[in-house]
């Protein structure tokens, strides 16, 4: 097993030069482009501009500050890490829905708190990494013996149960959809038997995913799934698609430069991809999805060479929940996938989720300098 080092060793034998810069290079090219394109956005006359703009720097550089701050510290405290983070996201989740403040009426869920000074805050953000990093620890016991199976299956079920539980009742499908395919992901790794799976999708199929239709999607949810299916049988709930199709291909090769813009609803956030497309046209977007996939790849290529099975599955869990995002974001903007309100990482406007990203990026920036000698 690798061991870490201490902050302080860190910076007397200036081993952050074993940080994986590979890593670093695309988020802040992606970074830099979202800020960029959401600057336009928001100076078309959106409330509270300039001011809004800057709130997102400012969350970027505080996040990049933490992944930083996270880099120094030694793996040994990964574990402490991931359960402090876990128990902290529980009790804010639950502040949550007691607490009395709510923007469901504008954004469909009561998922956010109110933060003195710094506004507003997604607790389920904080609970993705949590759950990565403590069930990364239950599977590599389970897979060394350490706890048997049965132990871990029901530790497993009782760490997810209760935060799905809390989100699904905001209700926040899109994210509980993320922790799923994090938690998928892992397992993928942890070379549970490939029948498993083929079980796992069958039941979805035939009992999930009927339940969820029939007693948890509300109406406007299903309208967007069945547009998605049986394209221009419902023109209201496919008015946001259509003027996320129309401002993507008004972009052109290098953007739209009419001053004639399409309006998309929510176009600094859930479909900031179209937005690339409009102001950078297909070089733009394309740009943006060639540095995604890089990460993306480098990521699970730094996860092979990690010092220990716990890393991989953290760094696995953890791309998998950009990888969703990635995937989900670009797919509903072009139509491709069900329209969520999952935003594109590091581009769309939420200081929560910009910190938690760079978060996310610094733990795997930690385990990035752990790794097997060899490599």
């Amino acid at each position: 097993m690798g061991q870490g080092k201490s902050g302080i060793e860190f910076l007397k034998n200036n081993s952050l030069r074993t940080v994986d810069f590979w890593l670093i290079i695309p988020i802040l090219s992606i970074t830099t482009i979202g800020l960029y394109v959401l600057n336009l956005v928001l100076s078309q006359g959106y409330e509270g501009y300039p001011t809004i703009f800057y709130k997102q720097v400012i969350a970027a550089v505080i996040g990049m500050l933490i992944a930083f701050f996270i880099c120094l510290l030694d793996t040994q405290f990964m574990k402490l890490i991931g359960w402090i983070l876990y128990g902290v996201s529980i009790l804010l989740l639950i502040w949550v829905i007691i607490d009395g403040f709510t923007l469901q009426d504008k954004w469909g869920a009561d998922a956010w708190m109110q933060l003195p000074f710094l506004g507003t805050f997604q607790p389920s953000e904080l609970t993705k990494i949590g759950l990565v990093i403590v069930t990364s620890y239950i599977l590599e016991d389970m897979g060394t013996k350490a706890i048997s199976m049965i132990r871990g299956w029901v530790y497993l079920a009782m760490i997810y149960g209760v935060p799905l539980l809390l989100i699904m009742k905001q209700p926040d499908f899109g994210t509980a959809m993320v922790i799923i395919f994090s938690f998928v992901c892992m397992l993928f790794i942890w070379n549970l038997k490939y029948r498993y799976f083929l079980l796992a999708i069958s039941g979805l199929i035939v009992v999930v995913i009927p339940l969820v239709w029939n007693f948890y999607l509300e109406p406007f949810q299903k309208k967007r799934i069945l547009s998605l299916i049986f394209e221009g049988s419902d023109p209201v709930s496919e008015w946001n698609l259509v003027q996320s199709k129309e401002a993507i291909a008004s972009g052109g090769l290098t953007g739209n430069h009419t001053g004639v813009l399409v309006k998309v609803p929510v176009k600094e956030s859930d479909f900031i991809y179209s937005a690339v497309s409009e102001r950078m046209g297909f070089i733009g977007t394309t740009a943006i999805l060639v540095l995604a996939f890089f990460f993306l790849v480098r990521c699970l290529y730094v996860a092979s060479k990690s010092s220990r099975k716990a890393y991989s599955y953290i760094i696995v869990g953890l791309t998998g929940s950009y990888a969703f995002h990635f995937i989900e974001n670009m797919g509903m903007c072009v139509g491709l996938l069900p329209i969520t309100g999952i935003p594109l990482p590091f581009v769309s406007m939420g200081g929560t989720a910009m910190m938690v990203n760079f978060i996310s990026l610094g733990f795997i920036l930690n385990i990035s300098m752990d790794r097997k000698p060899s490599s």
